[in-house]
């Protein structure tokens, strides 16, 4: 903006004092300072009104829509042999919204209304600003509305720190402020402070302060108030006697004084541990330790617990990200559990250990290789016998599984792929391991020898293709007691497996395809067996066999099948406008010969019997046969679905249900057999109900032979032996019922530490309990801004609810039986804007008892979080209580009681 020639020695006289004094000014206006006599946002009110009603005659007042920008400058003058240095290192921006006013008789800057100011970093936006560049000093305050109410408080930011004060008043000479009723964030936590004073650049002191982890400043639930702050900005603060008001009422609880840290990195620390007490195990200090903030990217945690009978737990947790690359988590946990005291008939030990290590590679960082890893083993026992596990329904799982894993893709013609993997599967129950460390997989991609490159494959011989696999792998069978003992690695079995399909496929008569397929297998192996009869012994010996060896197989074979189409029509009328069957057929052939030479013949008995067997008996990837398979397999699959009449009149296309997803029947038939020639039919079927929220799988095992006394298949027909056209012998139904009151399927929070121990990711076997962190909600915590409730009580109760049904026949040998039976079900409900409510549940009919059962209760306190979660019967009776703030930065400030299941080691 131009300004007036007449006005121009007045202008260039205000902004000499302008750029000498701006500079100081955002300079002073950090958050906390001090230095003069209290000035009240009432005075500095009056001052303004005062100012504005004087209007001297040499006053400017330029109405300011624009920024205003002011650069020092300084003329050049022969006169002045010395230049004087420039006070301001950058471009100092304004602008007020009413007007900005320059008086030069009362030495004052005036922006009103929306001001705002702007100098490199630093922001200052208030209802009213006002400079005396005589006296050196700003005011920043607030301004009334049309109806008495102040508004627009100041606001300062510099960086990523903000204040919001009543008021401030700086003298940016001695860089020395006042200011009043400060509301600031240092890292976690909420600072407000009735008188505030800057001693230096990085000390700050504050007069009546409260500080909270509360997102509301001004009416927070919680606060510690203290007359005294010592602040070093992002460092630290330093507190007087200290005292812990909860809604505005003091409590008992208070220190003499206080140290915080207050980096905006990580930072290690000490783990405050928990008192709990057990009747086996007496009294301990759970979950203490140390936290290592080791970098950006990685962290460690070692958490420890203590028993006074003697057991104790060791944990290590780590977490690492590298951003746009990879994330992961590795927990190795190690427990020495004493049951009772030495000398009792119950006394026990036990060492258990658990390890567990999740990986994920971002997909963008390599899209040619790629790392991925979910494991989870240790002792078959860690889950029952923990005295501090994660997740109280854990105990139920009876597997646990590993997988670690890297696959490269080679963009070479043909393309090639490999990938190197090591699998883990351990049955708690048995305890029996396996393991395959590592097993190498590569394939070459499919090759059409008589196709071009760019043309069509279309025919019996532009389609016939080949590629090549190979897969080795070193396999351990083992148990939990010899586990990472040499004894696991005495029966580990090594081999390597090449096979070479060829295949093509095409149409005949137009509606049938056709499919064949030829597969050459070779395998290699380091061990093979010889069997022999010890007369000694009087008994057949079996030896092992070092060295190389392998065996060539091949197979044939090939596939008929078409697709029919049929729809029923009712009437558009009727409120079952039609429904849709599709039928897919299909005939499979497959052949393969007998492979008699790799067989040898030994004697069984000392009279000479002998008997055939193969060298590569029990091998890695099977053995050759002695005799040929030539089977015939038939099949057919189903789908069902209905055009059902809109009950919305608007609507003129009819609705579309499914009835089944699925119904198939499969068969073989044995052409190389003479009696017993039908294998039984495998039915199985699936649909979706209840607007596709209720999912149902059935499955049935039909016999079409019977059985003799002794429950023996024979080669005689079920119907002819006076029974049914067929014999069921096993059937299995499940169905998954999930919704909500949003009416979602998917809407509770998922149960991921409940998954990584080999358990489910719902709650249907409880919710997590993660011991070492207790401020992580049982439910669904999104922090989504929460709807105002006028009342305690509200109609809307947000609720969801899953269920689970399992049934299991058993008929193999007349039996007859329902061996399994269960319902199992989880419900959540918000019985108040701040209370939930939870339980998991089910019942067994077989055994007729309640499955295992939790309850859980939540407590909503804003800043803070309370819940209690009971198990009340069984072998793992359980309760847990704890309140405790959300906060990181206070996480020590809670309490935290709970019950050890009492559990008899085994």
């Amino acid at each position: 903006m131009a300004l007036q020639k007449s006005s121009h020695n007045f202008t260039k006289i205000a902004l000499k004092h302008l750029r000498t004094n701006l500079f100081h000014i955002v300079l002073s206006a950090f958050f906390l300072t001090i230095g003069f006599p209290k000035v009240s946002a009432q005075e500095l009110q009056n001052k303004t009104l005062k100012v504005e009603a004087q209007k001297p005659v040499d006053s400017l007042i330029i109405n300011n829509e624009d920024f205003f920008q002011i650069k020092d400058t300084v003329i050049n003058d022969s006169l002045q042999p010395n230049k004087k240095k420039p006070l301001l290192e950058d471009k100092i921006k304004y602008k007020a919204d009413k007007y900005t006013k320059i008086d030069q008789k009362q030495k004052l800057i005036t922006l009103y209304d929306k001001a705002e100011l702007y100098y490199q970093d630093i922001e200052l936006k208030a209802g009213i600003i006002i400079m005396n560049y005589e006296k050196n000093e700003v005011y920043a305050g607030r301004i009334k509305d049309s109806s008495g109410v102040y508004t627009q408080i100041p606001v300062f930011k510099q960086g990523s720190n903000v204040v919001e004060p009543d008021s401030i008043r700086f003298n940016f000479k001695t860089q020395k402020a006042l200011i009043w009723n400060s509301r600031t964030e240092q890292g976690e936590f909420r600072v407000k402070a009735e008188i505030s004073k800057k001693e230096n650049d990085s000390v700050y002191f504050l007069k009546g302060a409260r500080f909270t982890t509360s997102k509301d400043i001004d009416n927070p639930e919680y606060y510690f108030y203290t007359n005294k702050i010592k602040l070093v900005p992002r460092k630290k603060v330093v507190t007087g006697f200290t005292n812990m008001v909860i809604a505005n009422v003091p409590t008992p609880i208070a220190i003499p004084f206080a140290f915080f840290p207050m980096t905006e990195e990580s930072s290690s620390g000490l783990i405050i541990p928990t008192f709990q007490d057990t009747r086996s195990q007496g009294y301990s200090l759970q979950n203490g330790g140390y936290y290592l903030a080791l970098s950006d990217y990685y962290d460690l945690a070692i958490l420890g617990d203590y028993y006074t009978n003697g057991s104790w737990g060791l944990r290590f947790q780590s977490s690492y990200a590298l951003k746009y690359r990879f994330n992961g988590s590795f927990n190795l946990r190690f427990e020495n559990i004493i049951q009772s005291e030495r000398g009792f008939p119950d006394y026990s030990k036990s060492k258990n250990y658990n390890i567990q290590w999740s990986h994920t590679q971002d997909a963008k960082s390599n899209p040619n290789s790629r790392f991925s890893a979910s494991v989870n083993l240790g002792s078959s026992k860690y889950f029952q016998q923990s005295l501090n596990q994660i997740n109280v329904g854990s105990n139920l799982v009876n597997n646990l599984s590993s997988s670690v894993s890297y696959s490269k893709t080679f963009n070479t013609v043909p393309q090639v792929n490999m990938s190197l993997s090591a699998t883990h599967n351990q049955n708690t129950g048995t305890e029996e391991i396996n393991m395959t460390l590592p097993t190498l997989q590569a394939s070459v991609d499919r090759i059409f020898p008589f196709a071009s490159k760019e043309g069509a494959k279309k025919g019996l011989i532009k389609n016939i293709n080949f590629q090549y696999n190979l897969r080795g792998e070193y396999r351990i069978n083992t148990y939990d007691s010899l586990f990472f003992k040499p004894e696991m690695f005495k029966e580990a079995k090594t081999g390597m497996q090449h096979s070479i399909p060829l295949s093509t496929n095409f149409k005949i008569f137009k509606h049938f395809s056709v499919s064949a397929n030829a597969n050459y297998n070779e395998v290699w192996t380091l061990k093979t067996i010889n069997k022999a009869f010890d007369e000694e012994l009087n008994k057949v010996v079996t030896n092992e066999v070092s060295g190389f060896d392998s065996y060539r197989t091949y197979s044939f074979g090939s596939n008929l099948g078409t697709t029919i189409y049929g729809t029923f029509n009712f009437g558009e009328a009727k409120k079952i406008q039609a429904i849709r069957h599709v039928m897919r057929p299909s005939v499979s052939y497959s052949y393969t010969p007998s492979f008699e030479k790799y067989f040898d013949t030994y004697a069984i008995d000392a009279s000479g019997k002998m008997d055939d067997y193969t060298r590569f008996e029990g091998g890695i990837f099977g053995e050759p046969s002695n005799t040929y398979s030539n089977f015939a397999g038939l099949s057919l699959g189903n789908t069902f679905e209905a055009k059902v009449t809109e009950k919305d009149s608007t609507k003129t296309e009819p609705k579309k249900v499914m009835l089944l997803n699925q119904l198939n029947f499969s068969t073989s038939y044995n052409l190389a057999s003479d009696s017993l020639q039908w294998a039984p039919v495998r039915m199985s079927g699936g649909t979706l109900l209840f607007n596709n929220k209720m999912n149902v799988n059935f499955a049935a095992t039909l016999d079409p032979y019977a059985i003799n006394a002794a429950g023996r298949r024979i080669d005689k027909f079920n119907i002819d032996n006076g029974g049914s056209l067929f014999r069921m012998t096993s059937a299995n139904m499940t169905a998954n019922y999930s919704f909500s009151s949003q009416g979602k399927k998917d809407t509770k929070k998922k149960n991921v530490q409940g998954a990584k121990n080999g358990g489910r990711d719902d709650d249907l076997f409880g919710t997590n309990t993660d011991l070492s962190d207790r401020r992580e909600s049982q439910f669904d915590d999104s922090d989504e801004e929460e709807e105002e409730f006028s009342e305690f009580y509200n109609s809307k109760a947000p609720w969801d609810f899953t269920l689970a049904y399992s049934l299991t026949y058993s008929n193999t040998n007349r039996e007859s039986t329902i061996s399994g039976n269960s319902v199992m079900f989880s419900g959540n409900i918000d019985i108040s804007p701040r209370w939930k409510v939870g339980v998991s549940s089910g019942y067994d009919f077989v055994q007729k008892g309640v499955t295992f059962t939790q309850f859980r209760f939540e407590r909503d306190l804003l800043s803070w979080r309370m819940d209690f979660n009971w198990s009340p019967y069984g072998a793992n009776a359980y309760w847990g209580f704890y309140i405790g703030i959300k906060s990181s930065v206070l996480s020590d400030l809670k309490y935290d009681k709970r019950s050890i299941p009492d559990k008899t080691l085994r």
